[in-house]
Order: C-alpha cells, then structure tokens, then sequence
C-alpha cells in the first residue's frame, strides 16, 4: 500500500511577500498498529508466548523511561536512537530568577537506525487528490459557480470536498472557506473540529 499525502503551503516569511509559492508534502496515516497486533506478531517469529512478549514491552517501557527521565540516550540496535529534548513554561532571561523551574519536557527526539530504513526500503507514494503545483486558482466567481454545482448534486459540503473542488492546498481552501462563510453564502452546521458546510440561502442572509 502507497504513503498517501497531501500538499501544504509554506508560510512566507515578511521578506519573501511576492515570490512564487512552494509547496511540502504531510503525511496521512493509513491507521495504526496496536500493541496487541505487535505482541502477536512478534510472538510468530519467536518461541516466546504473547504473555512473554507483553513482559518485555512493559519492561521495556519502563526501563527506556527511567534512563530517559536520567537524561540518558537510549540505542536499540536495529531501531535507533531515543534522546530527551527541553522547553521552556515561558520567556526565560539572564535576570529571570530560578531559572530551573522554568525547564520541562518538550518530548523524545527519534533517530532511526540505517537498518530501520532499509526494512522501509523505497516507498510508494500517492496524492490525495490530484493537484498540479502553481496552477492558476479559481477566482471568487469560479468558486461560486463551482459551489453552486456540487449543491445543486449534493447537500453538504466538507474542506474536502471543498479542495477537490478548487484544486487548492488544504490551507488555501480553509481561508475561502472562511471568506465564505463571512460573506454569508456558507455556514457550518457540523462541530468546530468536524465542520460541515451547507449553502446558506438568500432568505437566511436577509
């Protein structure tokens, strides 16, 4: 099975205004791999029972937190490197006083081992959707006439559909999703995460 992925902007810094958009790929998982499928499999290719190998994760688990929690780098041949990395609550200056109190875990930094990488071997990818970088968008009149077909065929609409619609980055349609919205010609009847759109009619406006 293929890495699905979709394309994002990159945000622009202030002296980059005017120049040509570029793009970087983001990963969409297929799923995930729990734990009981992990046990199981490991169990296949050992004499070990899946009661075993759910010892040696937990144990595992435990003693990787320890020499982490101790600022330890942690190998496991094979897989890689686990290093603890450091942030800050808030702003931090030379006059701040107790400075230590101010310093928490940010996370686990990974480095996978070469031999991780070659089990991955050389991947498939596949878009999303089918967009062609750089091409020209839809102007607001296109995106209209475009919304008023998918809802004359359909009752809702989700960013999505909305970015398969307009061939935009997920980014972009988010922002005329929004200019839509305060224009009055959608609005959101789902949750705040889960947003789902519906043509607002003109009754509704007045």
């Amino acid at each position: 099975m293929a890495i699905l992925f979709d394309w994002y902007e990159n945000p622009k810094r202030k002296d980059e205004q005017g120049e040509e958009l570029t793009l970087h790929p983001r990963i969409k998982l297929n799923g995930s791999t729990t734990t009981a499928e992990l046990r199981r499999h490991i169990q296949q290719y050992c004499s070990l029972t899946e009661t075993d190998v759910s010892a040696v994760l937990d144990a595992l688990s435990h003693f990787v937190g320890r020499e982490l929690g101790e600022g330890r780098q942690v190998h496991l041949d094979g897989i890689g490197y686990f290093c603890p990395t450091l942030t800050c609550t808030g702003p931090v200056t030379m006059e701040t006083k107790r400075k230590s109190t101010k310093v928490k875990l940010k996370g686990i930094h990974f480095r996978p081992d070469k031999a991780l990488r070659s089990e991955i071997g050389n991947i498939k990818v596949s878009p999303l959707r089918i967009r062609v970088p750089g091409r020209k968008m839809p102007t607001a009149e296109e995106i209209d006439r475009r919304l008023e077909k998918h809802f004359a065929a359909n009752d809702f609409l989700t960013r999505s559909d909305f970015q398969t619609l307009c061939g935009m980055t997920r980014t972009t349609a988010l922002r005329h999703i929004r200019r839509l919205c305060e224009e009055g010609k959608l609005e959101n009847r789902g949750m705040l995460r889960q947003p789902i759109y519906y043509l607002k009619k003109k009754q509704d406006v007045d």
